[in-house]
């Protein structure tokens, strides 16, 4: 190829704006952001439309986060801040036609920031970009289906196709999506899932025999404590904070443990009371716990010794329903209290504090999100968590549990509906019964073992159901060499991003229907389902005209490549194109694919939908090797930086989602504008001759192989000394492909050491 595109941003040519960081979340600021937000994008009338139906019985899931919605109510407006910028975002009146990419070039579209790609509006038509060309090009739906299936049935094998898949597409187009890969003959399936929250899947399917939190919406207002992990709800779950908000009203304390005082953790005002708004807010979290990058092993074993040594654990729940708990006992006895000391940096005394809290708890809910799955030891951690609340028994009661909190609207649901890159024997079993489909019985490539093969040349096909892969991976400049190797990267979006300018040879995007449109197929207008954080499966039905009459629903995406498939290759007759006509038919078959969705389409009818199995929390029952919930042990490791180096973390700006950049702005933390940003301890700058405002570099140096990342702004910051902080995904180029979770293979974007040097130009 020819083409000459950049993987990252470019790099901003004036320091950031920096101010205060914020003492309260919400309240008036973020209902002014939220009338700019859907002002400027929608219009007024738009705007009314859509925040009206986000989130309401008959209306659409919010496209933003999984928190759950109440099980009975609805209120005025049920979505926060940064749900009404997907919304608007979404129902954004601008539009990319085929005279746009006529006038940018891909290679000169890559010099654009995140920012502005996103800011062009909705793709409107089918794009083709041909090898050695600058420019996108209109192409037929068919057309582009069959390219799509020549591609596909002149791979040597079929496990040199690749089926990307983001938490943000619907049960039925997922499901429909990886029968679609098991059908071609592979089960390479990555998703959103492997690069965040697989960790707690492998780590709570281990200890409880469920990949899942055992939580409903309702416990937070029994519990009586709450743990708040690595978690940062007041910019990435906004609605959160209501529920730890009652909660506190009904007695509970609130513990936040994160290297960061995050706003949201602070005060919060809640938009839709007025003596909240008037006041200085509502005090959410009752300690704040200024835990080192990736101390949370240590500190959650200290405070598990502690509560053992004083006797603080529940025997009949552990005699009755765990396992492992002698020899957890014996290993945790003896602590090195210098160790944990060190590597968590908090000390022994506030260790015992806490522990003294949780051992007089009733009901404890630990709550955690990618500050604790993106770390090398992240399964451990998580088990150690787990192990905290065996010993009290804080599992299947009211009031307690664990809750990992989960970003996509639908990654969960993906998951659960067969989105998933190991098949297990009764998942082939199911879709041989459902549909005749002979899944292959080896594991397909996760998200990193994708870039793996495509680097080196098993990957050539690479179809994106969503998502922006290329800038939510790790090791972004070796995840585009990997793109450039392959014969043909597909995307379905409804909105541009830089993973459509760094590609394969050739390249498709195929615009879909979004949240918020209507998707009308043969039979009528359909809905889509999707499952919340806490297990919920229901309904969302878009009612906005689609942005264009050429938008396509990911369903028929997947019926149209399938069906142009099946005349090239010999595949199960699965009659995708009818299927899609009507997605009670979809549902049908998943529901005699999967477990738990029995009268599927009648109960997703019902107002709020309705709770999967989960039998730790419905009745104490685990699925497990040992058929109990199982104390583990790991050893306490940590990151272990020289002298003059740092661990770094990436963070998600307040105005963002995921990888999607609404803007330069990190109001909370006081971040005017720039993104290129090292957050540093005020000292750590003296110390190491660095000032405010200076351009650095970054260097990151992992198994002898060396990344830079150039022209980073400092900034002084309230952060643990040894520790700086990073947005992603500018600096995913620092975070190495190798350097993954154990078990899990999760990328490491919560901890990577890292030195400074002054920029030298």
């Amino acid at each position: 190829m020819s083409r000459e595109t950049i993987a990252t941003p470019p790099p901003e040519d004036k320091p950031p704006v920096t101010g205060n960081t914020s003492s309260s979340a919400a309240g008036a600021t973020a209902i002014i952001s939220t009338i700019k937000h859907g002002i400027s994008r929608s219009g007024i009338s738009k705007s009314i439309s859509s925040f009206s139906k986000v989130n309401k019985f008959g209306g659409f899931d919010c496209p933003g986060c999984a928190w759950p919605d109440p099980d009975d109510h609805r209120t005025i407006a049920e979505f926060c801040e940064n749900g009404a910028k997907a919304v608007a975002d979404e129902a954004t009146k601008k539009k990319i036609t085929a005279e746009f990419f006529t006038k940018h070039s891909v290679s000169a579209l890559t010099q654009k920031s995140d920012e502005w790609l996103n800011a062009q509006g909705r793709l409107t038509s089918p794009m083709m970009l041909d090898e050695d060309s600058e420019n996108y090009t209109t192409i037929s739906w068919q057309n582009a289906f069959d390219l799509i299936a020549v591609e596909l049935a002149q791979l040597n094998n079929p496990n040199e196709a690749i089926f990307y898949t983001s938490g943000r597409t619907s049960n039925e187009a997922a499901f429909l999506w990886q029968l679609l890969a098991r059908a071609f003959g592979t089960n390479n399936l990555p998703d959103c899932s492997n690069m965040c929250h697989e960790s707690s899947g492998f780590a709570l399917s281990d200890s409880i025999g469920i990949g899942k939190g055992t939580v409903k919406l309702e416990d937070f207002n029994s519990a009586d404590l709450i743990f708040v992990v690595g978690q940062n709800p007041g910019t990435n779950h906004p609605r959160m904070l209501t529920a730890l908000r009652d909660a506190k009203k009904n007695g509970a304390s609130v513990i936040s443990i994160n290297p960061l005082i995050e706003t949201g953790m602070k005060k919060f005002k809640h938009p839709q009371n007025p003596l909240e708004m008037l006041g200085s807010g509502k005090s959410i979290s009752d300690r704040h716990v200024r835990i080192n990058i990736n101390g949370d092993l240590a500190f959650f074993r200290g405070l598990n010794h502690v509560l053992i040594k004083k006797g603080y654990f529940d025997q009949e729940f552990i005699s009755t329903y765990t396992s492992g708990f002698e020899n957890y006992q014996t290993s945790v006895q003896t602590v090195d209290w210098n160790e944990i000391e060190s590597v968590s940096g908090i000390s022994r005394e506030e260790i015992e504090t806490i522990a003294e809290i949780v051992g007089n708890s009733k009901s404890l809910i630990t709550c955690w999100a990618m500050g604790i799955t993106q770390h090398h030891n992240s399964v451990e951690t998580i088990q150690e968590m787990v192990n905290t609340h065996l010993l009290g028994g804080h599992i299947g009661r009211k009031g307690a549990g664990v809750c990992p909190v989960r970003g996509h609207s639908n990654v969960q649901g993906d998951r659960t509906v067969g989105i998933n890159h190991i098949a297990s024997p009764k998942l082939i079993q199911n879709i041989l019964d459902s549909t005749g489909i002979r899944t292959p019985d080896n594991h397909g490539y996760d998200a990193v073992n994708a870039a793996r093969a495509m680097i080196e040349g098993k990957g050539k096909v690479f179809l994106a159901m969503g998502g922006n892969y290329l800038s939510a991976m790790s090791d972004t400049k070796l995840i585009a060499e990997a793109m450039n190797n392959c014969e043909l990267t597909v995307f379905v979006s409804t909105k541009l991003n830089r993973n459509h300018l760094v590609t394969g040879k050739k390249s498709l995007i195929l615009p879909c229907l979004g949240r918020t449109e209507m998707d009308y197929q043969s039979h009528g207008n359909q809905f889509v389902t999707v499952e919340n954080s806490m297990g919920i499966v229901h309904s969302s039905e878009g009612h906005m005209k689609p942005s264009s009459s050429d938008l396509m629903s990911e369903p028929a995406i997947v019926a149209g490549i399938a069906s142009a498939l099946e005349s090239r290759i010999e595949m199960s007759d699965l009659g995708w194109n009818y299927l899609v006509e009507d997605y009670d038919r979809i549902r049908d078959l998943i529901e005699q694919t999967i477990p738990g969705f029995k009268d599927y389409n009648s109960r997703v009818r019902e107002r709020s939908g309705f709770y999967l199995p989960n039998s730790p929390r419905d009745n104490l029952t685990f699925d497990t090797d040992t058929k109990k919930a199982n104390f583990r042990f790991h050893e306490i490791t940590s990151m272990k930086p020289n002298t003059s180096e740092f661990v770094m973390m990436t963070i998600r700006s307040h105005d963002q989602y995921n990888t999607t950049v609404y803007s330069g702005q990190d109001r909370y933390r006081g971040i005017k504008s720039g993104r290129r940003i090292v957050m540093i301890n005020p000292q750590d700058a003296k110390e190491n001759n660095l000032q405010a405002g200076e351009l650095v570099d970054l260097i990151s140096v992992f198994e002898g192989e060396k990344r830079q990342s150039s022209k980073w702004y400092l900034v002084e910051y309230d952060i643990p000394r040894g520790n700086i902080a990073t947005y992603f995904p500018e600096a995913n180029e620092l975070i190495p492909l190798n350097s993954t979770a154990n078990v899990s293979n999760t990328p490491t974007s919560k901890s990577v050491i890292v030195r400074i040097e002054k920029s030298q130009d």
